[in-house]
């Protein structure tokens, strides 16, 4: 958490960005359960580490953009690493940055437009809290004079992943505060080396600290279209249960575009504050490996892996053991349904073959086998001809949609805690080693009344096994 006595503004807003998909951290991260909410580099997931930065009374509670399909999932994170009062805003289609910020900045208004934002990734890692309040408290001194600051990073090798920024002209009144001179797209290697040499580039975090009336205020100035559908969607949004959903049709209608382009690299209001937060974008399995602890010869370990006679080498194991012999600077990576070796230098380029994978149809390339629900989740172990093995978890007072399927009979066998199943007009208690089975075309449902996760084993059988085979006629969650 940073040092609040630097910080010295009550009510500073953290606004979260938790919509990507962090492509180049396949195949743990996944369009269906990114990066974001992931332990990569502590006990944490990167969501609750990231909201934890901001946790205390000199801040007001997160607001968090997100996905509407990983809704339930930020809910929980945030709920189970003791985050309370959060208000997530969900965006009906991804447009990007800059929309996602608009959103959060007329939220905040709402309330009072001179209250200061601080807009970060949820996907981001620093180390040194005490720096960070350091910075955080000039960068929101002079974000209450109007203008847009971000955080420079002092660069530790030239870099080709990250943006750069060049300073300019100190900023009056304002120690450690500097105009931007110009934004730097990601450089080629010479190019990189040659910009930290000079001492005035500094990377582009990604983090902004500005008022709403500000952001806004600049917003309708540099991107127009940007404002006007934001705010459409805004003044049109309705609550679901404890989420905000903005309106769909308008949200769609803005632009797709980041925060860089639209605003920061445009406005006249651009100020960085250099600083050395021990800051890394987590965005490849290289930076990973940067960060992480490391053996004598280099090698980092995590899960079930056995490294012998490497060096340099990132193996991380969340299924079968993984065991590397004779290898240098190489990334091993293995999940239960997938396995990546690359080497640590085209860590960055991950993404190409999560491209493959999609040009092949491969599930694999968006999806994980172990699918999440606002209830807990499924996970198939076995795929037949006309059969399918699934093992199932129910958190406790968590209950699935009343629902029927045309194509398939289930068995259900508890093999941890208990289940209260309705089966057409009986409700019936199903206790550990106990079974009950639901014919084809039953109105059936399934909740947890205990206080311990809820875990069967579904056996499926039928012409058809697909997700899409559910009719629901009552559903806690407000699904279709």
């Amino acid at each position: 958490m940073p040092d609040q006595t630097q910080a010295r503004d009550a009510g500073i807003v953290p606004v979260i960005l938790a919509g990507g998909t962090g492509t180049r951290l396949w195949p743990v991260s996944r369009k269906s359960y990114p990066k974001q909410f992931w332990p990569l580099i502590s006990s944490r997931t990167m969501l609750q580490e990231t909201a934890s930065r901001a946790q205390g009374e000199l801040f007001a509670a997160p607001i968090v953009v997100a996905n509407d399909e990983h809704r339930f999932i930020v809910a929980e994170q945030l709920r189970g690493s003791g985050h309370t009062g959060a208000r997530i805003l969900l965006e009906p289609v991804g447009r990007n940055s800059a929309p996602a910020i608009a959103a959060a900045a007329f939220l905040v208004a709402e309330g009072d437009p001179d209250q200061v934002m601080w807009i970060m990734a949820a996907d981001a890692s620093i180390a040194d809290a005490a720096a960070l309040g350091q910075a955080l408290g000039i960068a929101a001194a002079a974000a209450r004079e109007g203008h847009i600051v971000t955080f420079g990073m002092r660069p530790s090798v030239a870099e080709t992943g990250y943006g750069y920024i060049e300073q300019g002209e100190a900023l009056a009144g304002h120690h450690g505060a500097f105009r931007i001179a110009r934004f730097v797209e990601k450089p080629d290697a010479a190019t990189a080396a040659t910009l930290i040499a000079d001492g005035r580039h500094y990377w582009n975090s990604g983090m902004f600290v500005a008022t709403a009336r500000t952001m806004l205020s600049e917003m309708e100035r540099l991107a127009p279209e940007v404002a006007r559908s934001v705010r459409a969607a805004f003044d049109t949004r309705r609550p679901d249960l404890d989420f905000i959903r903005l309106d769909a049709e308008a949200f769609r209608g803005s632009p797709e575009i980041s925060i860089d382009y639209a605003i920061a690299e445009k406005t006249d209001r651009a100020v960085v504050v250099p600083a050395s937060l021990g800051w890394s974008d987590v965005g490849s399995w290289s930076a990973i490996w940067e960060i992480a602890e490391k053996d004598a010869a280099g090698n980092a370990a995590l899960g079930d892996a056995v490294i012998e006679d490497s060096t340099g080498c990132y193996v991380r194991s969340d299924g079968a053991v993984t065991a590397v012999l004779g290898l240098e600077n190489t990334v091993v990576v293995t999940t239960p349904d997938a396995v990546l070796v690359a080497h640590r230098d085209k860590a960055q380029n991950v993404k190409r073959v999560v491209d493959a994978l999609k040009r092949l149809k491969r599930p694999e390339a968006e999806d994980h086998n172990r699918v999440y629900r606002p209830w807990g989740f499924y996970e198939s172990l076995i795929q037949g001809d006309r059969f399918q093995v699934k093992r199932i978890v129910v958190m406790p007072g968590a209950k699935l949609s009343l629902q029927k399927h045309f194509h398939r009979a289930e068995h259900w066998v508890v093999v941890a805690g208990s289940a209260l199943v309705t089966r057409d007009e009986e409700t019936l208690l199903v206790r550990e080693n106990e079974s009950i089975y639901l014919p084809l075309g039953c109105v059936h449902r399934m909740e947890n009344p205990g206080k311990i996760p809820l875990t069967l084993i579904e056996v499926q059988s039928g012409s058809y096994l697909g997700e899409d085979d559910i009719v629901r006629f009552e559903d806690t969650y407000g699904r279709s």
